[in-house]
């Protein structure tokens, strides 16, 4: 019998209704939208237009504020680094990024301060939370772009959106989000207007890999002034040439429809299964990273002091299958940034755990995995 698979924020499953339009636009409905001369052309044209309103609905956008993307990763370079241009033409080269950033962040960022770019990088708190006084206090009339994420991938912490939002009211620099573990899961948030610039990724909203979108809010009649990071065809506005995989931006498209529709109902199975956890591990020395009323109800990151985490991965491989940290950094072998940033040490990071699970995660044996966790003390 297979684990428990509890690594969603990795990656999802792909939802049935998902998984029928994929097949079915792989399969029958191949035409490239592209395509302007026959039907085939015709329908994948329409399929795309479908899923812009379907993923601009999610956040209150608008269809052609909609770029598909390769994935959350490519949504983040061309947040960042498409607006690189604008900020030498303006003289605007101050950025503003956070310590618990993906890496898919705070690599676009480090590569705009090896372009001459100021980054100021702010700390969070001991919950994982960015401190807004700090944001307030780091802003300056050359800030180009804030760059701070909506949720936290490893430890599931809710970033302060709406505080963050009042604070650059007035101001002209961008604000852009890696929505990646929120969007589709905590809809208010997303959809403040001064939000300029959404990443979203499919493969965390049970869509498949390798499709994503950037939402390009318009400030009234203006875009987001952002340069492609590549050239050939002129798709997407310009800003991300090359042929549509349409079967993936349908797919994402319905992910991001049922993701609305059944919003309440996904996050009520994912609190029932959080608050059996923490039933579950509350006899037990655990160390909570963020507190509970600010993390997201699909994730929760602890620690059992004196268990590596690597350990415990092995001694639960049979009944769960859980992680460390972010699957992009995973091959590493280094201490989880965001814990760190969190205040503390390397033992303390090598403790991590997170557990992740979706509205398709089964019944999960916490008990058993509590003592086995009891075993190893």
């Amino acid at each position: 019998m297979s684990p428990v698979y509890l690594d969603c924020n990795a990656t999802t499953p792909l939802d049935p209704a998902v998984q029928e339009v994929l097949f079915r636009y792989l399969t029958e409905e191949f035409g490239n939208e592209g395509s302007r001369t026959h039907e085939y052309g015709s329908r994948a044209k329409q399929a795309v237009q479908k899923a812009r309103d379907q993923v601009a609905a999610v956040v209150g956008a608008k269809r052609d504020e909609v770029i598909f993307t390769s994935g959350a990763t490519e949504s983040n370079n061309l947040a960042i680094l498409g607006l690189a241009a604008h900020g030498n033409e303006t003289g605007k080269r101050h950025l503003i990024g956070t310590r618990i950033e993906h890496k898919a962040v705070i690599e676009p960022l480090e590569a705009m301060e090896k372009q001459g770019f100021e980054v100021t990088w702010l700390s969070s708190d001991e919950h994982g939370r960015v401190r807004v006084e700090d944001l307030e206090g780091a802003l300056r009339p050359d800030t180009l772009l804030v760059s701070i994420m909506a949720a936290n991938n490893e430890t599931g912490v809710r970033q302060p959106l709406h505080e963050i939002c009042k604070i650059l009211e007035g101001h002209e620099a961008y604000l852009h989000t890696d929505a990646a573990q929120a969007f589709g899961k905590d809809l208010e948030p997303l959809r403040k207007v001064r939000i300029d610039l959404i990443s979203v990724s499919g493969h965390k909203i049970y869509a498949p890999k390798g499709i994503g979108a950037l939402i390009t809010r318009r400030r009234g009649y203006d875009r987001p002034p952002l340069k492609p990071l590549f050239y050939g065809g002129g798709q997407e506005r310009g800003l991300r040439p090359g042929t549509l995989p349409v079967a993936h931006v349908a797919a994402l498209g319905m992910a991001a429809e049922v993701a609305l529709k059944q919003h309440e109902k996904r996050r009520e199975h994912c609190r029932k299964i959080k608050d059996a956890a923490l039933a579950a591990f509350a006899p037990l020395s655990s160390r909570i990273h963020g507190p509970a009323e600010e993390t997201m109800d699909h994730v929760l990151n602890l620690a059992f002091p004196g268990i590596d985490s690597e350990a415990l991965i092995v001694a639960l491989k049979d009944l769960v299958a859980i992680s460390n940290g972010s699957a992009c950094t995973s091959s590493s072998y280094t201490p989880s940034h965001v814990i760190k940033a969190m205040g503390y040490g390397d033992d303390e990071a090598n403790e991590a755990l997170r557990f992740s699970w979706c509205h398709m995660t089964p019944d999960v044996d916490w008990e058993e995995i509590a003592q086995r966790i009891r075993n190893l003390v």
